[in-house]
């Protein structure tokens, strides 16, 4: 192997797997963590070009313990911390793999990565920038380019989490159940914000980033496969599997946003819409209900129309309601007026969405705008739709978003 996208698919699986390793033998997650970042560097320069070692995974355990004893050695001169780094795992004892390369604990270590990744004392962008390099293996200059910040402030972001984290006195363990499944939940969180983001760019000149999008899903199958009897894990793979579907009709060749009505379903992902679907009847069928089941069954009902008139918004009305009372936000609230609006009349909907006027979280936000701009237009009423599509268009930071409703405000001229 040594196409440079092998390559880099290769270190992307293992990096929390080393990184676990490490952490697990020395704790010190920041060192660690750093020194596992400089292993991957090395190894995606190096193994495009002299091939990839017979233990891919013992190799970047090696050289990440050296750098981690560098490391301690440059930063202090107390020798008492660098001989216990040092004789805790001597380099060359560091490596145990099997047969097949394989080390042990790695279930446990990318899952207690995960956990500690996304540790409650983080706030959302700080564990969504540390799970993308720890877990992901991204460096930290591919993540401040998925964010489109400077490299130097991603990086201040990162040091700041991992500094937090070792403040918050967290440890490189399992929650203990009591804890779990909130923790839990804080993990699919993160993993949905980084698919988001990714589907939907929330700045910037292009609509959606694939690179996000693709990481998102392979760190989720990455949890399925190490909880496979959570329905809610599953449910949130199956939701991004078959919202992602969708991604190659969403824009035309000029980057211009193309709305679900609209799409030519005959460029969807058949086999993710397969997939995802039948994730999602499983869960349903043999785990409690949550939310990421019913976004999941939403989309998946979408997905399985073959025309945008066929859709059964009966169905997907009854889902949403059954969401709202599960889990109530306001996006499901937007969501849910535009089922009902299908369903009842857009007045419905229209009424609906009046109850999120003066809620705070909503405020400025172009969503609320664009919704209603969508249903007034349903409504037969131009200029009222036409003013909060334009209205929607000025506080959206997505280029493409904006040149969409600026068009959708045009066509309404009269």
């Amino acid at each position: 192997m040594n196409d440079p996208a092998e390559v880099s698919d290769l270190l992307r699986r293992l990096a929390p797997q080393v990184t676990g390793a490490l952490v697990r033998r020395h704790g010190q997650f920041d060192l660690c963590e750093d020194a596992v970042q400089e292993a991957l560097v090395a190894a995606a320069v190096q193994w495009p070009r002299d091939g990839v070692p017979e233990h891919p995974r013992g190799w970047l355990i090696t050289v990440a313990s050296r750098r981690l004893t560098d490391q301690v050695r440059g930063e202090s001169a107390r020798r008492r911390r660098e001989q216990a780094v040092a004789a805790s795992a001597p380099a060359d004892q560091l490596v145990a793999p099997g047969p097949d390369g394989d080390l042990p604990a790695a279930h446990d270590d990318t899952l207690a990565l995960l956990f500690l990744c996304c540790h409650p004392a983080l706030s959302p962008a700080s564990q969504v920038a540390l799970t993308l390099r720890a877990v992901g293996g991204l460096t930290t200059a591919q993540v401040a380019r998925a964010f489109l910040v400077p490299e130097a402030t991603m990086a201040q972001r990162i040091s700041r989490a991992k500094q937090t984290i070792k403040a918050a006195g967290a440890r490189f363990t399992l929650p203990p159940p009591a804890e779990r499944a909130d923790r839990l939940r804080v993990v699919l969180q993160v993993l949905y914000l980084i698919f988001n983001e990714g589907y939907a760019a929330s700045s910037g000149p292009d609509l959606q980033r694939a690179d996000l999008t693709g990481e998102a899903i392979r760190l989720a199958r990455q949890l399925h496969r190490l909880l496979p009897d959570d329905g809610e894990v599953a449910g949130l793979l199956a939701l991004l599997l078959l919202t992602d579907a969708r991604r190659p009709a969403r824009a035309r060749a000029d980057g211009s946003l193309v709305p679900l009505a609209s799409q030519d379903r005959s460029r969807w992902d058949a086999a993710a819409i397969a997939e995802g679907a039948a994730l999602v009847a499983d869960a349903l069928a043999r785990t409690p209900l949550g939310p990421y089941q019913l976004q999941a069954a939403i989309a998946a009902v979408h997905d399985e129309a073959a025309r945008a008139e066929d859709t059964d918004w009966p169905q997907i009305l009854v889902l949403y309601e059954l969401l709202q009372q599960l889990a109530p936000s306001p996006v499901v609230t937007l969501n849910h007026a535009v089922a009902l609006a299908m369903v009842r009349g857009p007045r419905a909907g229209l009424d609906l969405l009046a109850t999120l006027d003066d809620d705070p979280r909503m405020a400025g936000h172009h969503r609320l705008d664009a919704v209603r701009a969508h249903l007034l237009e349903l409504a037969g009423d131009a200029a009222a739709a036409r003013d909060h599509y334009r209205a929607a268009a000025r506080r959206t930071t997505s280029l493409p978003e904006q040149r969409y409703l600026e068009g959708r405000a045009a066509r309404l001229e009269p």
